[in-house]
């Protein structure tokens, strides 16, 4: 929807967190006597102070807050949906006329340069990371958006058509998508967020509009080797150009780097420098991040792992060194067997299992081991804590060796985020690597 559509309509925000308020700040630039709807699931007290003075010294506002949020929505022409609020919770307030968009929408509608889109269930953070450093290394104008916590709108009215755009898009934002990026970059595809998407159907639909509304004169870089990416290519109108996936046993990264290369060359980036840029790169934190070594024992926070291939890809990446494997989380029902499968496949001595899915990788373990004639040594021990656990680790753990965190499950029973148990885990790994004990 192009900028000058909204002048006469009366628009929405629907959510306020970081996306809604860059959307806040973009439209009230444009818009300085717009009435501005605002609605959201939290409380007004609950947001920052300084969100709640800018709202506050704001007369153009009408704000709903609290349990009702939603309910305002069809009072409005244009409703501009955050990505974490499902579109079960507003589509029974929409009415026919009403245009419900996203920021997104409104980005990749007005943006004059060109965009990169990348997406997949796993990985799409750091290959978004390593195509913005690679373009960079060859002197393209890049910035790095989206979904890796940097709205987009911010960007658009200094953006110019010498501007490459590299978008980390999410499910959540793609599901409301009318527009595709002219170079798509698709990874992987396996259950995930089916308590927004209920349905695996639904999420891969979200996710293929990256390259729905492609045309002949864009490009799809995709997985060939993933089944369900593969027939998502299939249907594309874009050029097509297929890579099958290897991960650099030791590198900082755990995600494939042929995307990169690919990318970068549809920009005439040498290959050198994209080499040098890899080189170069520093992992993200909660992604196979090195917290250091204590006590000779070498610690690695991997704890962005919320599905069991992420896991299986930190162990092909850090090879035989790992010797301690942490994993165990919320359950949301997703499928073990492959999981235990690639911790008999390693070298991993010491396996600790956290709640509540350690306790179904136990079981899966002991299903498969019990066909097998010989099995080697694995010790498993079912902990409550992360505390518990590092402790644990370090009791278990040889010298020289590698203790993994990588939960392969979400962290919701027993923390905020991924980035809180992550932060735990790296405090633990340091008091306790300094003598402390639990």
């Amino acid at each position: 929807m192009l900028i000058s559509e909204l002048k006469n309509k009366e628009i929405l925000i629907l959510g306020f967190g970081r996306e809604g308020q860059d959307t806040f700040l973009f439209l009230r630039k444009h818009f300085p006597s717009k009435n501005l709807g605002i609605a959201d699931r939290k409380e007004f007290e609950e947001l920052p102070l300084q969100i709640q003075r800018m709202l506050n010294a704001d007369r153009r506002v009408v704000l709903y807050f609290g349990a009702d949020y939603a309910k305002p929505v069809n009072k409005y022409d244009v409703v501009v949906k955050s990505p974490g609020i499902p579109l079960s919770a507003v589509q029974p307030h929409l009415k026919k006329h009403q245009i419900l968009t996203s920021q997104t929408n409104i980005f990749f509608a007005n943006c004059p340069g060109k965009i990169v889109g990348i997406t997949g269930t796993k990985g799409k953070s750091t290959v978004s990371t390593l195509i913005a450093e690679a373009l960079k290394s060859g002197g393209v104008r890049t910035q790095l958006v989206g979904n890796i916590e940097q709205p987009v709108l911010q960007f658009l009215d200094e953006a110019t058509k010498e501007d490459v755009f590299v978008y980390e898009l999410s499910s959540f934002q793609l599901e409301t998508a009318t527009q595709s990026p002219h170079i798509a970059v698709f990874l992987n595809l396996y259950p995930e967020h089916l308590d927004h998407h209920v349905t695996f159907k639904t999420y891969a639909a979200s996710k293929a509009n990256i390259t729905k509304f492609q045309t002949a004169d864009d490009y799809l870089i995709y997985n060939e080797k993933d089944e369900e990416v593969s027939r998502i290519a299939k249907a594309s109108k874009a050029k097509l150009l297929p890579f099958s996936p290897t991960f650099r046993t030791g590198a900082a990264y755990a995600a494939p780097v042929q995307p990169v290369f690919l990318a970068a060359k549809l920009f005439g980036v040498p290959k050198e420098k994209v080499e040098k840029a890899l080189k170069h790169f520093k992992p993200l934190l909660h992604r196979l991040e090195r917290v250091g070594t204590y006590r000779g024992i070498t610690f690695y926070n991997d704890s962005l792992a919320t599905i069991p291939q992420a896991t299986n890809a930190a162990l092909d990446i850090l090879g035989n060194k790992v010797a301690t494997l942490i994993v165990g989380g919320h359950d949301r029902g997703i499928e073990l067997a492959p999981l235990a499968e690639r911790i008999l496949q390693s070298k991993v001595r010491t396996l600790i299992l956290l709640p509540a899915t350690g306790a179904k990788v136990e079981k899966e373990l002991e299903a498969i081991r019990s066909k097998q004639k010989k099995n080697r040594a694995l010790h498993c021990f079912r902990k409550s804590t992360l505390a518990e656990a590092v402790e644990l680790c370090y009791e278990r753990t040889p010298k020289g060796f590698i203790c993994l965190l990588s939960p392969a499950a979400s962290s919701f029973n027993m923390f905020r985020d991924y980035k809180e148990r992550g932060d735990e885990f790296k405090k633990l790994v340091i008091r306790y690597g300094k003598g402390a004990r639990a």
